[in-house]
Formats: structure tokens, sequence, C-alpha cells
């Protein structure tokens, strides 16, 4: 059996066909999400992705023994998953096994200095006492904001759709009451006046595709998220966490089709009628989900769409995150002093993100994200080995970096950086490596410019102002994923998926209107 038909499965039983359908465009985390949510609600759910197996930006690369997680390796809201199992009839315990890391990351500046982030209270103030401790106090004072904003933002709003513009004004009433037209890095700076504690506590945005120096302040939840509910791992990876989604799409009866590139959204006035395929075939829907970035979905998808809001000068005109660097390398031995996550700091952290945001030029020097989950999973890698994969953000494509050109010399700078600081002798060790660059991004994932993360989560950029989970051009049109509201990270796609499942109508509306043959569905 190929992997397409694993990941396949057919609505068999003759009363899936009565039910309405719903298409799904892409099968990343959103996607999936939506998908089971939406098939255990009662749509005859069929999912496309272009890739030969189910993830997305969460998909795995499998090579000489090793298993490499593509993207996302840190959870930080389990709770979300368990809800998600719940809703579709399983357990999540039965089908996956999440662990907590401690500590959530290990922090290395460029002069050696280590910080080592944890989510207990007194660790944490016994760490930033070794490098400042006036700033003990503002440590405490700021996690008091950090939960302020989280009760708020998170709690409150990250699952809700903001398209009524009553709701938004008192929404947004609330946030600039927190301080949302702040930055991240701004807001943790009235707490720390020690540098490297700045950096500590606003280096998070950088995981969701945000500049700290421009993100909105609402990303400071982030902090209270991870002490309240800890960093975790699945064992086997995070696409394990993919193939447990893609199992509870087909445990109701969904069919999720690899290999299928999606070349446009088909309309009829203000509706979509169903997608037409790269090959030719066309498929019928009564609604359809995109989990592509929004740009790809308004400025390719429906392309021919006259379009009110999401016009291609609106597309254009946006700001995007940044793209990512990442090499994929397995080693022959095993290097047991380094953790599971460890972010390297360069010599810069505002000029690396002027020139990395604002610029759009590749420095000569870099920050570093390390993986390495060979440090508490021994499944991805063989006996006596290591999996690591390290990232580094880089501008997207619509810089002028020729990384046809730079790719391999940039590899090269990272590997070196790495054998001085972390990794001694590394080169000499890899049995096993791959790279991607922002022309993965865009080609192999279809990212807009080549952005890892979809649009940039800035003020103006966030809430109302991203594109609606419903649609504001088609009526029967939802997006999730990173590029729509509340956002990129894996709670972001998740909420995304849960907010179009709740605003998808009941499917028992279609059935007394329904009309038989097939222009009223598609065969999956």
């Amino acid at each position: 059996m190929n992997i397409a038909q694993r990941f396949a499965s057919s609505a068999s039983s003759p009363g899936a066909r009565d039910k309405p359908h719903a298409v799904v465009i892409g099968a990343g985390v959103g996607g999936l999400a939506a998908g089971a949510l939406l098939a255990a609600r009662g749509y005859r759910v069929t999912i496309f992705d272009p890739l030969d197996a189910p993830g997305g930006r969460a998909y795995a690369y499998r090579q000489d023994g090793f298993t490499f997680d593509a993207g996302p390796t840190i959870i930080t809201a389990p709770w979300l998953f368990e809800q998600l199992w719940a809703d579709c009839g399983a357990s999540l315990k039965d089908d996956l096994d999440i662990r907590p890391n401690t500590p959530f990351y290990k922090i290395r500046f460029d002069d050696g200095t280590v910080f080592s982030y944890c989510g207990d209270r007194a660790a944490m103030e016994a760490e930033i006492g070794k490098i400042s401790p006036e700033d003990v106090a503002g440590y405490r004072s700021f996690m008091a904001e950090s939960r302020r904003i989280y009760d708020i933002a998170f709690l409150r709003f990250a699952d809700r759709p903001f398209h009524s513009k009553f709701f938004t004004a008192g929404a947004l009433a609330k946030l600039v009451r927190l301080g949302g037209y702040r930055s991240v890095y701004s807001v943790v700076s009235r707490h720390f006046r020690h540098p490297k504690l700045r950096t500590v506590f606003s280096f998070h945005p950088l995981l969701i595709g945000g500049n700290p120096f421009t993100a909105t302040s609402f990303y400071c939840l982030i902090a209270h998220l991870e002490s309240k509910h800890g960093v975790h791992y699945v064992l086997g990876g995070t696409n394990a966490l993919v193939d447990g989604m893609a199992g509870l799409v087909r445990r109701n009866g969904g069919t999720i089709r690899l290999g299928q590139t999606v070349e446009t959204i088909l309309t009829s006035g203000r509706n979509a009628t169903g997608v037409r395929l790269a090959g030719g075939e066309t498929v019928a829907a009564d609604i359809v989900v995109s989990n592509c970035d929004p740009a790809v979905t308004y400025g390719r998808l429906l392309k021919n769409l006259p379009r009110k809001r999401w016009t291609d000068k609106k597309i254009r005109r946006s700001d995007y995150s940044m793209s990512l660097f990442v090499w994929y390398f397995g080693t022959d031995r095993r290097f047991d002093d380094v953790g599971h996550h460890t972010m390297l700091f360069g010599p810069r952290y505002r000029g690396l993100l002027n020139d990395i945001f604002g610029s759009k030029r590749l420095a000569r020097d870099f920050s570093l994200y390390l993986h390495r989950p060979s440090a508490n999973d021994p499944s991805v890698a063989p006996k006596g080995c290591d999996a690591f994969y390290v990232l580094s953000p880089v501008p997207n494509l619509a810089g002028t970096t020729d990384w046809s050109e730079k790719a391999l010399a940039y590899r090269d700078r990272i590997a070196a950086r790495l054998e001085e600081t972390l990794l001694p002798d590394l080169r000499r060790h890899i049995v096993t490596s791959r790279i991607t660059t922002p022309v993965d991004f865009r080609d192999r994932l279809h990212s807009w410019q080549g952005a890892a993360f979809s649009l940039e989560p800035k003020l103006f950029q966030s809430a109302w102002f991203r594109p609606h989970n419903k649609s504001e051009e088609l009526d029967n049109l939802y997006l999730c994923g990173a590029g729509t509201h509340p956002g990129a990270g894996l709670p972001g796609v998740v909420c995304s998926a849960r907010i179009v499942a709740d605003l998808a109508p009941d499917p028992a509306r279609f059935a007394a209107s329904a009309q038989p043959g097939p222009q009223r569905r598609g065969r999956p």
C-alpha cells in the first residue's frame, strides 16, 4: 500500500453520498483540524493536498533511518488537541504520547552566557538573578501583565471570529486597554533593564513569524501560556500528531487525496461551487475551506474573481513574515550535553531583525534555533545517533538573495558556528543531510513570497485586519491556517479550524434543499 492509499479513505456507506460536501484545500494542521471537525459534524469531507503525505509545514522527512520534523516542533497548548480528539469521538491519549519538556529551552548568547528557560518561577528568578538581580521584580510584573493579556487576547478572542464590526469594536477596545498598540519588545523593556533579559522575554514572536520590535504586544501572552501549560513534544515528532489528525478525518468518513493540486476555486455569483484540479478534474462542493495562504487563495485560486477587499493591490501591499533556512542533519554519534531546544543568539538582535524584516538583506551574522529531538525520543534516529535541525530566520523572497548561489555557503557558515559553540567536530560526524530555503516554501508549500508564516503579525494585520475566517468575497468560502485569525503556530491554526467548523452551516440545512445530480455535489 503506497502512502497516498494509506491516507485515503472512501465514504463508502450509502448515506455518505447524501451528506453536504466540504472540500478542504490543504492537508496542513489547520486543514486537517477543520476537515476532522466538519466530518464529525456530519459533512462529507474531501481534503486535497499536492504533497505525498499530510502535514504541510508540519511534514516529516525520513531518510537513512532518521526522522526530521520539517517545521513545528513545540506544542504549548496540548488541551486544544485533547478537545479536538474529543469532538471527533476519540481520545488523544489512545493515539499519541505527548510529553513535557523541562527546561523549555536553553538560550545561549554570543558571549557564551546560557539562560535555562522553564516554567518554574523560582528557577526562572534564579536564572534572572545570575544576569541581573535587579530585574527579578521586573520578571514578576511582566508575568502578571502576560497573564492579563492571555486572559483576554487568548481565552476570550483566539477562537472567536472577527467578522462583526460591533464585536470587533468591543474587542479592540479591550485589547487597546491591554496595550496592543505597543510592540512586544517595548512592553518587555518596561519590565526589564538588562539587554539580555529583554532578548530572552521578547524573542517568542519569531516562533510565529513576527518581529519582536513590531509584533503587537498581544504576543506577550506566550510567556504565561508556556508557564501555565508547559512546552511539550509528541513522541515520534510533530508529524505523528499530523498522522493522528489524518486518522480523525478518516474516522468520520473523510477522504484525503494526496498528490492533488487545486488550481482554481470555482464560483457562481457569491458562491464557491467547487474546485478544479491541476489535471482538469472538477469537484463540486457545498462549502470550500482553504488552508492555503490567503494571498494564494485570493491571488491565485480566485485570480479571476472580482474582489472588493483582498484585491491584488492589497495582497502586494501587505507585509509578510520572514522566511527560514533549515538544515536537517543526522550524526553517527550523540551530543548528550545538548538539550531538546536551544536558541543561539548572534552578536546583534535589533540590527539583525532590521536586516531580515526591513531591508530584507541576508546578513553575515545570524541567530539559530537548534532542535535535537533525539535528546528525548530514540525513535527519530538510529541507535547511538542524533537527529537535528537547525533553523535560521532569513528574509522572504521580497529580498534579492539568490538561494541557488548562497544556500550551501550559508549552511557551511552555520556548521562552523555550531562546531564553535555546541557541536564540536560536527562535520566529521554527519551521515545524512538536507536543506530547505525560502524557495522551497514558495514552490513546495505554495507560500506567498516564500514567507514561512504567511502575514506578519502586526497590529493592523491582526484580528479583524487579517483575512476573515469566513471569506469577505464569497458566502460559502472559509479560511483557516496561519494567514487568517488568530495567526500562526499550532495553537493558532487549530483555533482557526475550530472557528471555521463553528461558522459552517449546520449540515441539516442542506438536506431539504439539496438537488440530485452532478451539478450539486462532486465525487471525491
